[in-house]
């Protein structure tokens, strides 16, 4: 008895990391989407630049790649995926989207600002999903359709003529450069969970900082992914470097330990800017 209860446990055991390396199946995902994602360990992952779009706060255009591109991510786990990811709407897009995702049975995590002032008016609606991918994929794809989110292969963003290399050096590494943009991604040093299962970065759980040159002058946004304890004190250190914090929120339900999103808004000279920046991670307990 005790011999087949263990050999029993180990043929579970088998299975089950097999199946938690399973493959995402990308193929069959861009097929889906009709445009080619991007894989980070067990996650597929898809953007949707809001390039129909002309967003300014002030004087400032915003660039798709710094404050208005949706995605999607989807988690391979065994025999079912997860889907997390954020709409950029329109306020006038935003009922039509919660209604379709509501009739095919999607979750909404979460509808809010990201960024203050802006015109017109952006909402970010927070998802989730779980099931067969190829059926999320084409699920969320259909909510998508009925917004004016260009849903094609996106033009090949020009080369950056940008010199980023005064932010680099206050943020300590390389980001990824697009144009007039720069990118930064930190994951948390915790184990991160939704619903019990543990979350990778690519889920949206790292903290995002964007940057964009305009006019010899940069601009910031991006969301800080924090625990209650260094939610104040990074609030403090954006606000003492000269940039507004625009909202406090949640993404997801079911997260542990619980975290909160903070959204931001500066724009002044790049390293200062990155200074202001560089002091509110320092507050957290980021990877650097």
């Amino acid at each position: 008895m005790t011999v087949m209860k263990t050999l029993t446990s180990c043929i579970f055991i088998v299975l089950f990391v097999s199946q938690a390396h399973a493959q995402v199946d990308s193929v069959a995902l861009d097929k889906a989407f009709g445009k080619k994602g991007t894989v980070q360990g067990n996650v597929y992952r898809i953007t949707f630049p809001r390039s129909d779009l002309k967003v300014t706060i002030n004087d400032f255009l915003i660039a798709p790649g710094l404050a208005l591109t949706s995605w999607v991510a989807i988690h391979k786990m065994g025999q079912t995926s997860m889907m997390m990811g954020d709409f950029v709407m329109l306020d006038t897009e935003e009922p039509t989207v919660v209604a379709k995702l509501v009739s095919l049975g999607l979750g909404v995590t979460a509808i809010h600002n990201h960024l203050v002032g802006e015109k017109p008016a952006i909402k970010f609606l927070h998802f989730s999903g779980s099931g067969d991918a190829i059926k999320l994929a084409e699920d969320i794809k259909s909510a998508f359709a009925l917004t004016g989110t260009p849903l094609g292969a996106a033009a090949a963003p020009a080369a950056s003529t940008v010199d980023w290399s005064a932010v680099e050096a206050v943020l300590g590494s390389k980001g990824k450069k697009s144009g007039a943009t720069i990118s930064y991604s930190f994951p948390r040093n915790e184990k991160l969970l939704e619903s019990g299962m543990e979350m990778p970065p690519a889920m949206g759980m790292a903290t995002g900082i964007n940057l964009q040159m305009e006019g010899g002058k940069a601009g910031t946004t991006g969301d800080f992914v924090l625990l209650a304890d260094e939610v104040n004190p990074v609030v403090k250190a954006l606000v003492d470097n000269g940039i507004n914090v625009t909202a406090i929120h949640n993404h997801m339900l079911y997260d542990e330990p619980r975290l909160f999103m903070l959204h931001f808004w500066g724009v002044g000279d790049p390293e200062k800017v990155a200074a202001g920046l560089k002091a509110a991670l320092d507050k957290t307990n980021s990877k650097k």
